[in-house]
Order: C-alpha cells, then structure tokens, then sequence
C-alpha cells in the first residue's frame, strides 16, 4: 500500500477514536442503588458513611432529586469508590506508576443534570487523586437548584467562555470572566450559574483531602 494512503488510514482511525460517543442520559439513581445493594448496605448505612441525608439518598435512587457532581464525590468518597464506579464503569485498578490517560476534543463520560452538562474527563484512569470536569452551565438562578454542592474536598476551575457566577453560604455572589481562575473550600454549600449572553463554561478540578 502507498505510504500516503497509509498515513491516511491511520489519520481515518485516529478521527474516529476521537469522536465522542453519543450523549446517552445516565439512569444514575438505579445504578446507585444496585451498587449500594451489592455491598448490602441500607440507606441509613450510606448516609452516615457519607454525611448525605437518608431521605436524599432516596430521592437520588428514585431519580427524583438530581445530585451535583460535589454530592457525588461525597458519596464516593464515603463508600471508598472512584466516582466513576457510581456511574457504572469498571472500578479496576491502574499501574500504580507511568500512568495516563488521553481525553481528545469532545471525549469524557457524560454526567449531565437540570442545572449543568459535565463531562468527566479521563474517567478510564481509576485511583485518582482528583477529577477533572468539563462542565457548560445551564442554570440562570441559584432557585434551579434542588440542592446546593457540598463535598469534603477543594475546587480549583478555569472560566472558559461565558460569565460564571459562583454563589456560596458565606459570601457575595463572585462573577468570573474567560480567563479567571478561582481555587475555594467546597465543605460550605455553593452552586453555579451563568449570566449574559450564552453559557458559562469552564473546567474544573474536585480534590479532595487526605484522609
């Protein structure tokens, strides 16, 4: 075969492996509660390993309350999980060194809810220390929020595009532009929304603390 057209086969499976894979919404609440199930714990269990209330936990199984990421990863970190286990990927474990892992243009498992579309990247490297997110928010009042974020963990984000509002229990409503940066304690309740023309977006890191 002719090197150009090898090189252009080659270039074809690289475009394809790129592409992202259809936005499918994620049935999150059955998915918890057959993984909460399969470790026999009841609801009562959860909650006091997660700080997240008995009568939330059951509203998010129903799929009647839809959870921010931050909730997430609390009941994550609680349950002693990668948070993509909650979302139904295989929790194996990664080589403890040389370690990587490559999420191109439009690539990441979808966690999308009313308020925000996110976009977990690098979701197939387990045992990580931090989640990386790409997040377009969807909101325009902190009122579109069933429940505000809390986690036990820290949050550094980029703006992107748009105007971000980050809004929290103890401060002012802080308005970010393309190009800002904001690094906060997620342990107070806090939500996100966008002004102006457009969406805000951003990417974002949740870490949470050593234990």
């Amino acid at each position: 075969m002719p090197i150009v057209n090898q090189v252009g086969d080659i270039a074809m499976r690289q475009r394809q492996r790129a592409r992202p894979r259809a936005e499918q919404p994620l049935d999150l609440g059955p998915r918890l509660k057959a993984f909460r199930k399969g470790r026999h714990l009841t609801l009562q269990e959860v909650a006091r390993l997660t700080g997240v209330s008995t009568s939330a936990l059951s509203k998010i199984e129903r799929n009647d309350l839809s959870p921010t990421l931050t909730t997430l990863q609390r009941i994550a970190s609680g349950l002693q999980v990668e948070l993509s286990a909650l979302l139904g990927d295989d929790p194996g474990h990664a080589p403890a060194t040389g370690r990587r892992s490559i999420a191109r243009a439009g690539q990441g498992d979808n966690m999308n809810n009313a308020t925000c579309n996110n976009r977990l990247l690098c979701a197939d490297l387990k045992d990580k220390f931090f989640t990386p997110i790409r997040t377009v928010v969807k909101a325009r009042s902190p009122e579109e929020y069933e429940t505000w974020g809390v986690s036990d963990g820290e949050i550094f984000l980029t703006v992107l595009k748009g105007e971000l509002v980050v809004h929290s229990r103890i401060y002012e409503p802080l308005v970010l532009y393309p190009g800002d940066s904001m690094y906060y304690d997620a342990s107070t309740e806090h939500c996100w929304t966008s002004q102006g023309e457009g969406d805000a977006e951003l990417i974002w890191i949740l870490g949470m603390r050593p234990a």
